[in-house]
């Protein structure tokens, strides 16, 4: 394999000379094997091409390599194949595109090399994507495929509780903590128990199993959707979700993470907890209470403030490992659960 085109300078993100010591990328025919592909985003039906990434050591300032392998799983020679490989956003990687000569024969293999420069590990939790591309002719016919591989550094909150940020529920004696929905409102727990929600009740919704917080009425038991990153193990076919809006635009997209590196994402939304459509955002609705406390006490008796589930697909071959919630703070939940 050689580079496709000039190779750029990496500048000042790399010590001088580093990336001359390391081994020129090349290509090589692999064997194929019947493992799973760490990952892939091609949606081409059976016998697509597959491009898989390997993982990246993120354990920097360094310069790591990383092969992209491209498996001819289609009726047809592969010809005028190229790979690209991209890491995030300002991660230099040398060279870009790398070119395949020759053909590839069906279920044969070919591994480019790429070198990336990793910066230092940041505190705190992130998720770095890397992607690659591969074009060609014949194969599968599909003209090109792209893998995808994610991987991250500090550890996810244990669970939804440990992200709990807001206090949506108050007791009728007692309801000034609460400011569910920025106003200093929040639900009645006398009214939500008569609703059949209490404190570590089993709620069932989408086909998944869900409990209401197990917390004191008056202290934190949701979460302001702000882009958290939460563990949660499992495998399914439905990520679900349990709570409800505080404006009509709660709404957003969450990533889940898988075991093997890859990740899927799907949007939901809640209706507002009182005056939306039961149905608006295309939300199951779960219960409704009468009523809300306010900050001088109970009131709006006659009312309904509610509360919803909601789901987004998941992939069921595969176990997540970890859920990004969505960047809305008016979306709020009260748990989620992986469903059957």
């Amino acid at each position: 394999m050689r580079p496709a085109g000039p190779i750029g300078s990496l500048g000042a993100l790399v010590v001088a000379g580093a990336l001359a010591l390391l081994p020129v990328a090349t290509a090589t025919a692999v064997p194929t094997t019947a493992s799973t592909p760490i990952s892939t985003t091609a949606t081409v039906a059976a016998a697509a091409t597959a491009v898989t990434i390997s993982p990246v050591d993120l354990d920097g300032p360094a310069v790591s390599t990383v092969k992209v392998t491209v498996t001819n799983a289609g009726p047809e020679r592969m010809r005028s194949l190229k790979v690209s490989f991209e890491g995030p956003v300002g991660w230099a990687v040398q060279p870009s595109v790398l070119e395949v000569d020759g053909a590839l024969a069906k279920g044969a293999s070919a591994e480019a090399a790429f070198r990336i420069r990793v910066p230092e590990r940041r505190p705190g939790f992130t998720v770095r994507t890397f992607t690659a591309t591969a074009t060609y002719r014949g194969g599968d016919g599909a003209g090109s495929a792209t893998g995808t591989r994610t991987q991250h550094s500090g550890t996810p909150l244990a669970n939804l509780a440990a992200a709990y940020n807001n206090v949506g529920v108050t007791d009728e004696s007692d309801t000034a903590p609460g400011n569910y929905d920025g106003g200093g409102n929040s639900f009645s727990a006398q009214k939500l128990a008569d609703a059949g929600l209490r404190p570590g009740g089993t709620v069932n919704a989408l086909g998944a199993e869900l409990r209401w917080p197990d917390v004191p009425s008056g202290t934190r038991n949701n979460v302001s959707a702000a882009g958290q990153a939460v563990a949660l193990s499992g495998t399914g076919t439905r990520l679900v979700f349990l709570g409800s809006g505080v404006t009509s635009g709660a709404s957003g997209t969450a990533t889940v993470y898988y075991t093997d590196g890859t990740s899927s994402t799907g949007s939901f939304g809640f209706p507002n907890w009182s005056f939306d459509p039961a149905n608006a955002h295309g939300a199951t609705l779960v219960a409704s209470s009468d009523g809300r406390n306010r900050p001088g006490g109970y009131g709006n008796a006659g009312i309904a403030y509610r509360v919803f589930a909601h789901s987004i697909p998941l992939d069921p071959a595969k176990r997540v490992e970890f859920v990004v919630l969505p960047g809305n703070g008016n979306i709020h939940l009260f748990d989620l659960a992986i469903g059957r």
